[in-house]
């Protein structure tokens, strides 16, 4: 084994001793085993950590760009090498940070592709209705009315136990990215469709949300759920349970609102990841005004 997977594999360790999570830690390690394999090229030498400067790092990045990776991924995969660097500073593989001299490459500001409170609200009731004859439709409606209701991310959704809710307050502990703790309210709605839930719910199983074998379910899982709904009774296979975190936000925003108070119930460190939300009811805003002002047509 190379002096740098040998390095990798003891920086994986370490994020999963930390608790990071199983999506962290797959795509990092993904990540990491391309790195790898990029300075380890074949009837050669690998290189070590400390051999890697400022300037191979930059032709790794350029290797990136040849294979016509989107800048998101490009972005996400130097944080992986990053991330990595600063580990092997501090374990004193490497005298300094040569990572810290690349810059990032500017993503593309898009705006998020919202679902309207009426489409939304149309695709929980139809799931309501249990229109499919699922066979865990109390589970399906749960997940729904905490995804837009509460605005969690679907990996904050699927880790939930159920000794994370204070039934009577209605509050959820939920755990964020980098294990960061908050609490968030939920409504009547999601109150309604947890008690139903758990009077079907017959398990020992900590977990909140179960698949059909008894078991927690998987982020995977979930996904698969709510794209079924989506393409069936929405027509909208690019629904993804991001787009529903989108949705909570957007209209709350549109609602009145404050945007510090969004940002405390989506768990954003900076504000500025909540400001894209502002960007969105503008371009809802300006539709407006192009449809209905008579002096927008020219």
């Amino acid at each position: 084994m190379s002096e740098l997977k040998a390095a990798s594999d003891r920086y994986l360790a370490s994020l999963a001793r930390e608790n990071a999570s199983e999506h962290t830690l797959r795509n990092y390690a993904a990540d990491l085993e391309q790195f790898v394999e990029y300075f380890s090229p074949p009837g050669a030498d690998s290189a070590g950590p400390a051999q890697i400067d400022a300037l191979a790092l930059r032709e790794w990045l350029g290797s990136l760009y040849d294979r016509d990776l989107s800048v998101v991924t490009i972005r996400r995969k130097l944080a992986a090498v990053r991330s990595f660097f600063r580990f092997l500073l501090r374990e004193g593989t490497i005298p300094s940070n040569a990572a810290r001299l690349v810059l990032t490459p500017k993503a593309p500001q898009r705006v998020p592709l919202v679902p309207t409170a009426e489409q939304t609200n149309a695709l929980v009731d139809g799931i309501a209705a249990n229109t499919l004859e699922r066979p865990h439709p109390e589970r399906d409606l749960l997940l729904f009315e905490l995804l837009y209701g509460c605005g969690l991310r679907i990996s904050e959704l699927v880790g939930l136990n159920l000794d994370d809710f204070d039934f009577s307050e209605r509050w959820i502990r939920v755990r964020g990215k980098g294990r960061k703790e908050r609490q968030v309210p939920y409504g009547s709605k999601a109150a309604s469709a947890l008690k139903r839930y758990l009077a079907k719910r017959a398990s020992g199983e900590p977990a909140l949300l179960l698949n059909h074998h008894g078991a927690r379910l998987t982020d995977r899982g979930a996904r698969g759920i709510v794209k079924l709904y989506a393409r069936i009774l929405s027509g909208d296979s690019s629904l993804h349970p991001h787009s529903l975190r989108h949705a909570f936000a957007t209209h709350l925003l549109a609602d009145g609102a404050d945007l510090r108070a969004i940002q405390e119930l989506l768990g954003h460190a900076r504000l500025s990841t909540t400001q894209k939300y502002t960007q969105v009811s503008l371009t809802d805003l300006m539709a407006v005004y192009d449809r209905a002002h008579p002096k927008a047509k020219g």
